[in-house]
């Protein structure tokens, strides 16, 4: 008994429906009554069939005129009945199935929040979408509307077999044999599909990244006159698609005629034996033209098994990848009992710190570097040296390899994420904005600001001259990622954003760099107010704007290789930080 138990719950159906409990609990009452119609849908189709053997009998057989005139009312009436139940059943099905769907829905989004930075770095935004948004619609609206349709086929043959052995037993043992034999293949197919079923999901995402690399690239695409390029790509993806389409009908379609063949099969034999009981009068006319409408009814959906057959294995294949994704543990993530970060700290230590994004690929190497509360430091050095990795690691955009990250003498991972990053302002050299008004944007800073609060992050961000220029001033919609500003416009909407935050650990990420003259002025003074009274490392990659930074951290090939301030720095010979302020002094000098 155990075993069989076990065998049970091995099985890939068990497990997803298992899967799928916590969603359908809180409605349990409406998703059990839309399967519960399907029994009287399904159990309906025998009464045409049962029907016709008395009405055959009577009219056809013994020609009486008086013929039961209830038959064909009841036909009528039992159909209508089974009409209403198909559409109580569809506007339950379509009802529970989108609560499942949006359950599903939420917490794939609350676990996409979750996840690293280096989850997003691995992937596309094409595989994001399909992944934790597309799956869901597949996995419930397959789930359900085949569950629906297997309850009424079950309970449908259950009614119609009922009807054949009524008939004839002879006739019933022969069909339900043929029956058999058409359902021994279908076991086979789950794995001849499974791999191209896979290759399909990825081929489905990349439509999605293209149209999105599309709409965010479209100016770099005109520039460069990459339209050709784009429309092969895709043309490659559509075809690649095709391939795989094909490759599954091949695989699936098969089946159906191959049942077409079976069914036939039954039907010319139950209609050879059913002639010689005739004959022999072991049945009526009426038993044989019930019989064989029975059989017809039941053999009907199973020739057309393999059209349904895709969209079956679809659904299992989504849940498991749902709940694989699902099952997920972020790499970064609270520790047990983690540690309240508190503003009022003293010191930020870099202790032999060593960090990789590819193994055996070094990025940062022994880095050692400690901060004072209140110093400003700047990172410096080669692009690609490893600067913006050492900011990226203190709010835990990634995890050290090796080597600890400390405030105050407390492991950065020994925090709550929550208090660790409430305590750090981030300004991006590309800040995102989100969709929606100026106004809202400011407001991620802190959702609970007052207006002043408001009004204050918006005079130092000098936001305030530019604001009255608009005709909704602070509530101008920005368009997605504000693409209805300019450059120098969005560093001052994250500047305000970050000012309003109030953070005591400011990090600027060559906030200035991508600006030209005039509104790198701007921004410069708005940075200028940001940094009051706070801890700030320093992105630059003008050396100009950093000069008078506390110390200068030369950041070559990961390694720390000079620190100081800008007078010490340029007193060594030959040093890192010397050669690079000379070259851009040149250039400088140069264009003027």
């Amino acid at each position: 008994m155990k075993s069989v138990i076990e065998e049970i719950k091995k099985n890939r159906a068990y497990i997803n429906y298992m899967r799928m409990w916590p969603y359908v609990k809180p409605i349990w009452f409406r998703a059990l009554l839309s399967m519960l119609i399907c029994i009287p849908i399904g159990s309906l189709d025998a009464v045409i069939a049962l029907a016709l053997k008395p009405y055959m009998d009577l009219v056809m057989v013994e020609k009486n005129l008086y013929s039961p005139w209830y038959i064909p009312l009841g036909i009528v009436a039992f159909t209508s009945i089974q009409g209403v139940l198909k559409y109580l059943s569809s506007y339950l099905s379509t009802w529970v199935g989108m609560k499942i769907t949006n359950g599903l829905k939420f917490d794939l989004y609350k676990k996409l929040l979750t996840l690293p930075t280096s989850f997003y770095d691995k992937r596309n935004s094409g595989d994001i979408v399909f992944q934790f948004n597309n799956m869901a619609d597949s996995a419930c609206s397959g789930l359900l509307s085949n569950l629906s349709i297997f309850i009424q086929r079950i309970f449908s043959s259950i009614s119609l077999v009922a009807v054949l052995f009524y008939n004839s037993w002879q006739l019933a043992l022969i069909a339900i044999f043929v029956l058999g034999c058409a359902f021994a293949p279908v076991a086979k197919l789950q794995k001849l599909i499974k791999e191209v079923m896979e290759k399909t999901v990825v081929a489905d995402a990349s439509i999605i990244t293209a149209y999105n690399e599309t709409y965010a690239g479209n100016k770099t695409i005109i520039s460069y006159n990459l339209e050709n390029t784009e429309i092969n790509k895709f043309d490659w993806i559509l075809k690649n698609i095709f391939k795989l389409r094909i490759k599954m009908v091949q695989k699936t379609q098969w089946l159906s005629p191959f049942m077409h063949v079976i069914v036939s099969i039954g039907i010319a034999a139950a209609i050879g034996y059913g002639s010689h009981l005739i004959l022999t009068e072991q049945i009526t006319a009426g038993n044989f033209v019930s019989f064989i409408t029975a059989l017809i009814l039941l053999y009907t959906p199973v020739k057309n098994i393999g059209n349904n057959l895709n969209a079956v294995q679809m659904s299992f294949f989504a849940i498991e990848q749902i709940f694989e994704k699902l099952a997920i543990i972020p790499s970064i993530r609270n520790k047990e009992n983690a540690k309240i970060l508190s503003p009022d700290y003293s010191k930020i230590t870099f202790k032999n710190v060593n960090f990789e994004y590819v193994p055996k690929r070094p990025v940062l190497k022994n880095i050692n570097l400690e901060i004072k509360k209140g110093e400003t430091i700047a990172l410096v050095g080669n692009s690609g040296g490893g600067k913006t990795t050492i900011v990226n690691l203190l709010p835990r955009f990634y995890d050290v390899v090796s080597g600890n990250i400390y405030i105050d003498d407390v492991d950065i991972r020994d925090y709550t994420l929550e208090s660790l990053r409430s305590n750090i302002s981030v300004v991006f050299q590309d800040n995102f904005l989100f969709s929606g008004t100026i106004k809202e944007n400011i407001l991620f800073g802190k959702l609970n600001a007052t207006e002043d609060e408001i009004q204050n992050a918006v005079k130092m961000a000098y936001l305030d001259e530019f604001l009255i220029t608009l005709k909704d001033g602070i509530n101008t919609q920005i368009g997605e990622r504000g693409i209805l500003l300019s450059g120098g416009q969005k560093q001052r909407v994250a500047i305000a954003r970050a000012f309003i935050k109030n953070a005591p650990i400011v990090i600027l990420d060559e906030a200035t760099s991508a600006l030209d003259n005039k509104s790198e002025a701007i921004v410069q003074k708005a940075i200028d107010n940001l940094m009051k009274d706070k801890t700030v490392f320093v992105i630059a990659h003008r050396l100009s704007t950093i000069q008078n930074a506390d110390r200068i951290a030369v950041i070559n090939e990961g390694s720390l290789v000079e620190l100081g301030n800008h007078e010490e720095l340029m007193k060594i010979p030959n040093g890192k930080y010397k050669t690079l302020y000379e070259m851009q002094f040149k250039k400088q000098s140069v264009k003027s």
